[in-house]
C-alpha cells in the first residue's frame, strides 16, 4: 500500500448578497465614483420649474465617506 498523500480543506468563500434597492439607487462610474438618483421626483411635480424637473434626469456624486462605506457593504458587486 502506498501512503497518501493528505489534501488540506480549502475553505469555502461565501459569496455575499447584494442589498437589491441599494443596488437600484446608486451606480458606480468608469473612474469608481459612487453616483445617486436625486429624490422626491414625482411628489408634487406640478409646482415645480421646468429647471427643477430637468435637475432629476442627472445622478449626482455621494460625497459622504461613511455613505460610500456603508453602499460598499450593501452592494459589493455594483455595475459601473
Amino acid at each position: 500500500m502506498s501512503p497518501r498523500k493528505k489534501r488540506g480543506k480549502k475553505k469555502k468563500k461565501y459569496k455575499l448578497k447584494t442589498h437589491k434597492a441599494t443596488a437600484k439607487r446608486f451606480r458606480k462610474t468608469g473612474s469608481g465614483k459612487i453616483m445617486q438618483t436625486k429624490g422626491n421626483q414625482s411628489h408634487y411635480r406640478r409646482r415645480r420649474s421646468k429647471r427643477v424637473k430637468r435637475q432629476f434626469k442627472w445622478m449626482q456624486e455621494v460625497k459622504s465617506s461613511s455613505l460610500k462605506k456603508r453602499i460598499k457593504r450593501l452592494a459589493p458587486y455594483l455595475k459601473r
